[in-house]
């Protein structure tokens, strides 16, 4: 009997490691918890949701029967097209981002009531966003209103105000509501394009009636100019004649005062002619008592 208890003993710890083995080879690897970096991780025993999420890191132990929901709560942008109808019964394509990321402590919360990130988005994001820009579009009187810069900010405020309201209690945090791009019906896009057109042809014709102003006015300046040059040049002359005028006038007052006058003016002139050698000088009828002198200048060789 002593020798089949030792018998008995060794045969149970062999079942006992065997055992734990076996439990090693199904479990091991459910012992512990990684979790990417901007993770979390959000554990469920049998349907029912752990409270406490885990963060990004590595977790050991862990119960090997939890289930494993993995949430990226790192900041993502959602893209969103949508038909925008205004006051003028006109639909509007509007292309809008939403800047977004999930809250980590409330993704417990999230898996419960709504479940993973992309039923968060069609379920609650989504809807939401198409919602207010419908709502949005009400207040918009005409389609090519949307263009306009004021407009335009009116519109991301809202949406950002009215998407952080509704999701907030979610558990969802939006960071940003950008719009991308704006295109109106064909029509309409035809229309601004000729009215941008005719636009800018009044502008040029603008341009170049200036253009000609600027021309008329220089040469009516340039006209200007000589004509006042014209009528300074005319008086100048006009002084210049009265002078000589005045100046006969003085003279002929002079001689017909003084008929010694011209002698001396003939003595002057004779004076002035004999200083050059090459002059020769005759008198007419030297007897005479003003002779008239002749003057010869120089004798061609």
């Amino acid at each position: 009997m002593s020798e089949l208890r030792p018998m008995k003993k060794s045969s149970f710890a062999g079942i006992i490691a065997i055992v734990l083995v076996i439990l090693l080879l199904v479990f091991g690897t459910r012992l512990w918890k990684s979790v990417p970096a901007g993770h979390v991780a959000v554990a469920t025993l049998f349907g029912k949701v752990v409270d406490k999420p885990y963060k990004e890191g590595l977790h050991i132990p862990v119960n090997p029967l939890y289930q494993w929901t993995v949430y990226d709560t790192r900041e993502k942008s959602h893209f969103e097209t949508a038909k925008v109808p205004s006051q003028d019964q006109l639909q509007t394509s509007i292309d809008v981002s939403v800047q977004y990321r999930l809250r980590p402590e409330d993704t417990p919360r999230i898996l419960r009531t709504t479940g993973t990130r992309e039923q968060v988005l069609n379920v609650h994001l989504v809807p939401k966003l198409r919602s207010l820009l419908r709502e949005q579009g009400k207040s918009v009187k005409r389609a090519e209103d949307f263009f306009q810069e004021e407009t335009q900010a009116k519109l991301q405020d809202s949406l950002l105000t009215g998407l952080r309201e509704y999701l907030d209690p979610k558990g969802v945090d939006v960071s940003a509501v950008l719009l991308r791009n704006i295109s109106l019906p064909p029509f309409i896009t035809k229309a601004i394009e000729a009215k941008k057109e005719r636009e800018q042809e009044v502008e040029k014709q603008k341009a170049e009636l200036e253009r000609f102003r600027t021309e008329q006015q220089q040469k009516i300046a340039s006209a200007e100019a000589e004509r006042k040059a014209a009528e300074e040049e005319a008086k100048q002359r006009r002084i210049l004649a009265d002078a000589q005028a005045y100046e006969i006038q003085k003279i002929n007052q002079a001689i017909g005062s003084n008929p010694n006058y011209v002698k001396l003016m003939s003595l002057e002139a004779l004076k002035s002619i004999s200083k050059d050698p090459a002059s020769k000088v005759y008198f007419i009828d030297s007897n005479a008592a003003q002779p008239l002198p002749l003057m010869h200048l120089s004798d061609k060789q």
